[in-house]
Order: C-alpha cells, then structure tokens, then sequence
C-alpha cells in the first residue's frame, strides 16, 4: 500500500532542499485522471492504498542556500476534504514540519509559488494577515494570478479572501530563468495552470529541479498522456510534462515531486525499454 511521502533532505553542491509534509489525499484514480482506466491502473498499483485511490502527498519544499531561506509553495493549511466516491484529503503539518527543521515563519524570506491552486497556497494567510510576514512572495507571471480572479469557482481555485486579496499588495511576478536566490532560478512550465513554474536549483556541477504539479504521480512518467482533472490546459501540461520527462531522464538529476507517494526526491530513469521513478 502506498504512503505519503514523508519529510526528506537532500543536498546540491552547497544547498539543501528539504521536502516539509503537510498531508495527504486519497482520490479515485481514474477520476483524477479521466484519461486512464482500471485496466490500466492494474499496472500501477503500487500507487493505491488499500481502497485502490491515489495516493498524494501534500506539502511544500525548503531551499536554505546562503543566507536565504526559502519555502516552494505552502501547502493546503488546515483543509479537510471528503467527496464521496472521489477523494479524501486532510492536512494541517506544514508549520510543525518547519520547526522541526528550526525554523518560524518570521525566519522565511522568499515564498516561491509554482502556482497557486489551494493545495499550494493554504498556509498564505490567516486571520491576522499573512503568515510569512517576513518573505517576498514570487508567482509565475500575471497570467496566474488574472486566471483565478476569473474563475474563483474552478476546481481547487485560491480563496479571494484568505489568499488573493491579503498577497495581492506584496506579490511579485517572475520571468522565466529569472534567478530569484543564488543557485535559485525558475523556470516557466505552464499547462496545468496558466503561470505555472518549476524550480531549478543549481550549486557547482550539481543541479536538482522541484517540478511542482507537472506530473502528480509516478503512473505519469509511464503515461505522459494522462492529464490530471485539475489541469487547466490539459494539452499544453502534456506537452510540457513530455519535454522535461525527456530533459531529466537518465541524468541523474535529482527531481523534486510535491504529489508523488512514498518519496518526495527520485530520479527519472530508463531501463529494460521503460521509464520508470527510482526514489531517493
């Protein structure tokens, strides 16, 4: 049976990248990805729980290069989620996952969103305002932000009132290969939302990259073809998820995958005429 991933570091030259759980959810596979079908999850099953759903882990990452502290994403907050016959989700660890690493809110100074559907931002805001009062906070480009404001209703959109409205005064915008830290740059991969980016993270000879949600399971990396229900563009986020899956294979770059179960690190390989995810 398949289990969140659980907190892990891993190093790139000077930098460290530590993966901070938050929680999990728990969705009917083929209605997380209307592409595929039983048959072909019978080749996946090593993803299941024990009721065959998905299983997704929820989460944020921390890069410490330098003097900087940085968070990539921040999680779904204290969100519960049951639909019945299609997913289960609870979260509500982030900050605890980052004191156990040391650290306050006040001790971050960057938020770095790959996008910003409510699993990504649920620790932004609370009551009393922001909760990293302390970090800029970098999306994407206008697109993402002018996309949610249109469409508050959408699947997993950011809540106006507790994400879009308190960031709106302190967001700013990235350009693609736009170094945002020392050994930090971003990299624009739109398709499952409109401003989506990834993360590069470089030091000497070293590189890792934190994809965000350009692939949510590691069925995909066998299946490019299955587009997640919550990609706004379905088309684009195949194309962009075939191009990097191609670009990481075999290189031994470690690659860093929010949603993925059992390890939130591993490495794209190629073996025996297949594609297949080697955890770290």
């Amino acid at each position: 049976m398949a289990q969140p991933a659980p907190s892990r570091t891993i190093t790139v030259g000077d930098i460290a990248i530590t993966y901070l759980p938050d929680g999990e959810g728990h969705f009917d596979p083929v209605g997380m990805f209307p592409a595929s079908d039983e048959a072909a999850w019978s080749r996946h099953a090593q993803w299941l729980d024990d009721d065959g759903r998905v299983v997704a882990t929820i989460g944020a990452y921390l890069i410490r290069t330098g003097d900087r502290t940085i968070l990539v994403d921040l999680g779904f907050g204290t969100a519960e989620v049951d639909i019945p016959g299609f997913a289960r989700a609870e979260s509500g660890r982030m900050l605890e996952s980052l004191a156990a690493e040391g650290l306050t809110p006040a001790d971050v100074d960057t938020v770095l969103y790959t996008h910003l559907h409510a699993d990504h931002t649920g620790w932004t805001a609370g009551e009393d305002g922001l909760t990293f009062t302390h970090a800029a906070h970098l999306v994407g480009d206008e697109a993402e932000v002018a996309f949610w404001r249109a469409n508050p209703e959408a699947p997993f959109a950011p809540p106006v009132a507790t994400v879009l409205d308190p960031l709106s005064p302190r967001l700013e915008f990235c350009r693609d290969g736009q170094t945002v830290a020392p050994g930090v740059t971003v990299r624009a991969t739109p398709g499952h939302t409109p401003g989506h980016q990834s993360v590069v993270v470089s030091s000497g000879a070293e590189r890792a990259v934190l994809l965000g949600d350009v692939a949510h399971c590691p069925a995909q990396l066998l299946e490019p073809e299955w587009a997640v229900l919550f990609d706004v563009d379905p088309d684009t986020a195949r194309r962009t998820r075939e191009r990097l899956l191609d670009e990481l294979e075999g290189t031994g770059t470690p690659v860093g995958c929010c949603h993925f179960p059992e390890a939130a690190f591993g490495r794209i390989v190629r073996g025996e005429g297949t594609r297949y995810w080697t955890p770290l």
